[in-house]
């Protein structure tokens, strides 16, 4: 039998170490639980994170089983932990710009940086992610991400007309533009929209009156405002022709069974949705929370995350970028997960065409969502 030393000796590089680890994390189990019940890990997510095709391997390996709790925007999960008693939830995916709200809210533990493959990021932003580190301490590892633009049916809106959000008042979509039940990712897109760039969660008085006029304008094209599902099953069946608030997230998986929409970042530019795990405060599963954290960022992991049946993601390491171009060449492409390509999500950002998701800076998440009460009900 070969020595293990060169295994675990000095010269072993953290990414290394730490995909072995995440490989043992399919490999060994826990082996003191082999024969007793499962252990049970409460998960608070997006819908499909919980789902067999994601958690699956990870529980038969390690003889435990998810509970998850889902959720559909950032003000919708604070709300649910709030309702709970400490310790409910052991981890937790939140949208990137919520993390500084879970840590000031004292509902996540600090993690260990030297846990998770930071030099495995594809952008060096992703290792410094806004919000996800407070007094160089770790409170949230980033996983996977997307972009949001105009989604759209391509029998009812050309390729060109898509390159602009102006395509949600053409007059023959009317009655047929859908929205993503949620006022971030919609508001943002208004304001891309209004011309506010890299200001666009930044909006003075002035700028936030004229976002709004902006949006009650769109309102007699609108045809309904949808959740999850229903974002999904308006596109596929072709009640909607157009949707704001989305992304390849909705379209991608239509898109792969043949329906005739897409998603595009148009000229005005695109909102950066951003998942990130953290671990529940007080939670006594904090040890294998790690270790499935860590599963997520292996290459299989990420492979799986950006094949989840629910939504896609773009993966966020290097290793799993180069897996998916090994395993899904085809998924690859159609994303622009390939070097060189003129889509690569890593180049849009670097562009500046790509805006990360915030949260209002000169107004309250109440403002926003207020406004958009009154904006569904005029």
């Amino acid at each position: 039998m070969k020595p293990t030393a060169n295994l675990f000796g000095s010269k072993l590089s953290r990414r290394k170490a730490l995909t072995y680890g995440a490989a043992t994390a399919l490999s060994t189990p826990f082996i003191s639980r082999a024969w007793a019940a499962p252990t049970e890990i409460n998960m608070l997510a997006w819908y499909g994170h919980g789902e067999p095709d994601i958690v699956a391997e990870f529980e038969a390996a390690n003889n435990v089983k998810f509970k998850p709790k889902y959720y559909a925007g950032g003000d919708n999960m604070l709300g649910l932990i709030a309702q709970s008693p400490p310790g409910t939830y052991d981890i937790i995916l939140s949208d990137g710009e919520f993390v500084q709200q879970l840590n000031a809210a004292g509902y996540i533990e600090e993690m260990n940086a030297a846990d998770y493959p930071f030099d495995d990021m594809l952008y060096e932003d992703f290792t410094k992610f806004p919000g996800h580190w407070k007094d160089d301490k770790l409170f949230s590892m980033m996983v996977r991400f997307g972009h949001l633009g105009v989604s759209y049916n391509k029998n009812a809106i050309s390729a060109e007309e898509a390159m602009s959000y102006s395509c949600f008042w053409k007059p023959e979509v009317q009655g047929k533009v859908g929205h993503f039940d949620w006022h971030l990712p919609s508001l943002g897109m208004m304001s891309l929209y209004n011309g506010n760039g890299a200001g666009l969660w930044d909006l003075s008085g002035g700028k936030w009156d004229a976002v709004q006029e902006t949006t009650l304008s769109l309102r007699p094209q609108v045809g309904g405002y949808f959740d999850y599902g229903g974002t999904f099953n308006s596109l596929k069946n072709g009640e909607m022709l157009a949707m704001c608030g989305i992304g390849d997230w909705i379209t991608g998986v239509l898109e792969k069974d043949g329906a005739p929409v897409g998603s595009v970042v148009p000229k005005e530019g695109g909102i950066q949705w951003t998942e990130s795990y953290c671990i529940g405060k007080d939670t006594d599963k904090a040890d294998i929370v790690k270790k499935f954290i860590q599963y997520m960022l292996s290459a299989e992991g990420q492979v799986k995350s950006a094949q989840m049946a629910a939504y896609p993601g773009f993966a966020i390491t290097k290793s799993g970028r180069a897996r998916l171009n090994e395993v899904d060449r085809a998924e690859a492409e159609r994303t622009g997960q390939v070097d060189g390509m003129a889509n690569d999500p890593i180049t849009l950002v670097k562009e500046g065409r790509i805006h990360y998701r915030n949260i209002p800076v000169q107004q309250t998440l109440e403002d926003w969502n207020d406004f958009w009460s009154e904006y569904k009900n005029a």
